[in-house]
């Protein structure tokens, strides 16, 4: 139990960085940047799943609580948003390399995630069209009970601070409940034989805690899973994203349309690579 309680104390300051840089960015785009700045920026958006696929493929779990503060306040698209959740590699990648795997075959899994999360990001942006938007982040700021009187550090400072309280006490409470649930019944889910195995390696990745692609790359490599299996548990393991997508964006129905995305393309791609390769 205790380590429960260390794991989520260190997961939750590896993120204070990126929350810190995340909201500063949000005061100037709010504040700072002239209307021309503001479009500019849309213009690029069109680009913005192939750079966050990319962003998102890095070992850890920041960029997708950076995509999730930015989607919220408008500023990147649903598209975006879904090809860093998709790409996010999390702890697999230490993990890997802590067992010795061959450097090409952890590659390989990390350029897959990226090219997957690029493409669906690219096909959701292109079905739905989406803009940067200041009435999102001013009601994201009202919603936090902005400081902007006191400057735009000083805000960011006090927005990073609750959003870590936030997410400290989340990733406590997740922790204990995968600490009596107990790490080795999640993993029997994975031990089906038939399809529903995709379906349940998706719903342990999207566990919003580090512990969910620890269990499914420890199964991966204790040879009880296939490859196809880990990758629908790896491409909807978005670490902390996901709950600070639900803690900002109030529109839950546009939330659990995000998640149901990610979580079917994880299915159906671990399914398919397991049948045709």
């Amino acid at each position: 139990m205790l380590d429960c309680l260390l794991d989520a104390l260190m997961d939750t300051l590896k993120i204070i960085p990126y929350l810190f840089i995340t909201f500063l960015l949000l005061e100037l785009i709010e504040h700072k940047l002239t209307k021309k700045t503001q479009k500019a920026i849309t213009k690029y958006n069109k680009f913005g799943p192939i750079i966050g696929g990319i962003f998102g493929g890095l070992p850890q779990c920041g960029f997708s609580a950076m995509a999730s503060n930015l989607y919220t306040g408008g500023v990147i698209t649903k598209g975006t948003l879904i090809a860093i959740f998709l790409s996010t590699s999390d702890e697999m990648l230490p993990i890997m390399l802590g067992e010795k795997v061959s450097i090409p075959l952890v590659l390989n899994i990390i350029g897959f995630k990226v090219i997957v999360g690029i493409i669906i990001g690219l096909i959701v942006d292109l079905i739905i069209k989406s803009k940067i938007d200041d009435k999102k982040i001013e009601d994201m700021c009202d919603e936090e009970h902005c400081h902007c009187k006191n400057g735009i550090f000083i805000s960011s400072v006090i927005h990073t601070m609750k959003t870590t309280l936030f997410l400290l006490i989340a990733n406590v409470v997740i922790g204990l409940g995968i600490y009596y649930i107990g790490e080795n019944n999640l993993a029997k889910l994975l031990h089906s034989k038939n399809i529903l195995v995709y379906f349940a390696s998706s719903l342990i990745g999207l566990i919003p805690n580090c512990a969910a692609s620890v269990i499914l790359t420890e199964v991966y490599l204790s040879k009880l899973i296939t490859i196809g299996t880990l990758l629908s548990g790896l491409l909807t393991g978005s670490g902390i994203g996901i709950l600070l997508l639900f803690k900002n964006n109030k529109n839950i129905k546009e939330n659990l349309f995000i998640i149901s995305i990610i979580y079917f393309v994880g299915v159906i791609i671990g399914f398919l690579v397991d049948l045709f390769i």
